[in-house]
């Protein structure tokens, strides 16, 4: 260890992040304290990690990381994720932006000052690529603030308005990718919608928010996943680049992505409710989809019927396709009639939320309608199943599953029960 170089041994210790642990490392000789204080690259002050900072005063942390920051140089990576008991006055935090602003890559900050402060002011016009805030006041965004080397940017908690998010994003020129969770965003009177616009944004995710008109102009945008997220609208206005569509758990009453269908790749639908032929018309065109996923769909119309000879027609290069069974009054919504082969399709995954019989017969149609298949993954709620009635039809389907395993001896099959 002695014959490393000290520019080495900095990388070594940059690996190690913690600065609870660089500095105990940093003890071990001389070269090691130099690499600290000359060539470390990535510190971490993390309450998650150390739990002996939640059992320190505010005072003597905010101390604590003022001497141990202070003592670098250089730092390109820096973590401040203080949790909520903490709370340090202002003039010492903006200290450690200031120090630290010149050289630094990546800001990763959750911290709790005295007062609020334009934190955007302190960040702007340097190298930061990555940017994280969490729950932190975002107030008065000019338009000279820009972030000309930001390729990521995730808001957790945040309270900003319409108005300040629209110009952040847009001070953002080489932005890729945009996160945002839970955030309270406040509309002027004259507003009614959010319209967030990035010629450069690829992957965006928004998790519990709702406002009645989300308007996007991303006309790169490759990834959308909306989760927990209640609009009346949301349009996005791209140039057909989209691949990964992701809905969980959302309500979106009118959804437009335009014509940025034809290359999708990857559509994964979960808990949301659906107009069928409405949305099956939104993404026929993707004849580059090779994962299809409709988990725990809610029609709108209860006797609609998803035709799966159409998605075998529509998709050819399918190879991934996940349905959960869904029987309401007699309705089955994947119906099999005329079922053409899925020839693509080698990972097949079914679940059930309530057994029945016809969910073995379900089973048995799909897996024959897909005759180059590899893997089965059955998914089921087995706390569902109390009555005696329901526990004799969960005994057949099992013992159904078994003879179908034996008849399709080149297929892998899994069973995860809840």
């Amino acid at each position: 260890m002695e014959n490393l170089p000290v520019e080495v041994i900095g990388i070594i210790l940059s690996c190690i992040g913690s600065a609870r642990d660089i500095v105990i490392a940093s003890l071990t000789c001389k070269k090691w304290s130099e690499a600290w204080h000359n060539h470390l690259h990535t510190l971490s002050f993390n309450t998650s990690d150390c739990p002996l900072y939640s059992e320190i005063c505010s005072g003597h942390l905010q101390m604590v990381i003022t001497c141990t920051l202070f003592q670098t140089k250089g730092l390109q990576c820096l973590t401040i994720l203080m949790d909520d008991e903490h709370e340090f006055a202002v003039t010492p935090v903006i200290a450690w932006l200031m120090y630290t602003r010149d050289s630094l890559r990546e800001l990763r900050y959750n911290v709790r000052a005295s007062f609020n402060f334009n934190i955007i002011e302190k960040c702007s016009r340097q190298r930061l690529e990555v940017l994280s805030l969490a729950r932190n006041s975002i107030s008065r965004v000019e338009r000279y603030h820009k972030f000309p080397c930001l390729v990521s940017l995730s808001l957790s908690f945040v309270t900003v308005s319409a108005l300040d998010l629209s110009l952040l994003v847009s001070a953002c020129p080489k932005l890729e990718t945009f996160s945002v969770v839970d955030p309270d965003i406040s509309m002027s009177d004259s507003q009614s919608s959010l319209e967030l616009s990035s010629s450069s944004l690829k992957d965006i995710y928004v998790d519990s928010f709702g406002c009645d008109k989300f308007i996007l102009e991303a006309g790169s945008l490759e990834k959308l996943h909306l989760k927990d997220c209640t609009f009346d609208v949301f349009e996005l206005n791209g140039k057909g680049k989209l691949k990964v569509l992701k809905i969980d758990d959302a309500s979106v009453i009118h959804l437009d992505i335009g014509d940025s269908t034809e290359n999708l790749e990857v559509v994964d639908v979960c808990n949301f409710t659906i107009m069928w032929p409405k949305f099956y018309q939104m993404i026929a065109k993707a004849s580059r989809l090779n994962n299809l996923r409709l988990w725990g769909v809610v029609f709108d119309d209860e006797d609609e019927v998803v035709d799966i000879e159409n998605i075998s027609v529509c998709f050819p290069r399918l190879t991934h396709l996940s349905l959960s069974y869904d029987l309401k009054d007699g309705v089955l919504h994947y119906g099999l009639q005329g079922l053409s082969f899925l020839m693509n399709v080698t990972v097949l995954e079914l679940g059930w939320t309530m057994i029945s019989d016809l969910f073995s017969v379900w089973v048995a149609g799909l897996l024959e309608g897909c005759p180059n298949l590899e893997k089965l993954v059955v998914y089921g709620y087995v706390a569902e199943v109390k009555t005696i009635e329901e526990c004799q039809t969960f005994a057949r389907f099992s013992e159904f599953m078994v003879q179908l395993g034996k008849k399709y001896s080149h297929v892998k099959f899994e069973f995860e029960y809840e």
